[in-house]
């Protein structure tokens, strides 16, 4: 699996180890920056992300801002992107088993890597449901 992995600089330090994570664990990375503690604007982020995603030149988005909350939002605003903000192992399963995310989304100034490292190994190794789901995802894009 290829993974797109992307931050501003308040979720430098949780990409960084992200990425040295699943690099370990075998995965394909692509690393979309930001690479400096400069502060940047994560929209920019979100939308080199969503781009990637949407070409198809990775299975799947890792995005991380300070809270996880403003990047979302950005990479939400590109249609057939579906960015899920983790909290939880709960919604870590719901996000693919339901919602068929094609990136998740983590706060860097608000979790812990640990946490993260669980939430994308059960996202991971979740199965989308499809049947009625489908449907529902089928109008966001509509």
């Amino acid at each position: 699996m290829k993974i797109a992995i992307a931050s501003d600089h308040g979720g430098l330090d949780m990409k960084n180890a992200l990425v040295q994570h699943f690099a370990k664990q075998g995965f394909d990375i692509d690393d979309l920056g930001t690479n400096s503690t400069d502060s940047v604007d994560y929209p920019d982020y979100a939308d080199k992300m969503a781009e990637h995603i949407l070409a198809q030149k990775a299975e799947l988005g890792i995005l991380v801002c300070g809270t996880g909350v403003g990047i979302s939002i950005a990479a939400n605003r590109h249609k057939g992107i579906r960015a899920a903000l983790i909290y939880d192992e709960f919604v870590a399963q719901m996000a693919k088993a339901h919602n068929n995310a094609n990136i998740i989304v983590f706060g860097g100034r608000t979790m812990n890597i640990e946490d993260v490292i669980k939430y994308c190994t059960i996202f991971i190794n979740t199965k989308f449901e499809s049947g009625r789901h489908q449907n529902r995802l089928n109008k966001l894009d509509d």
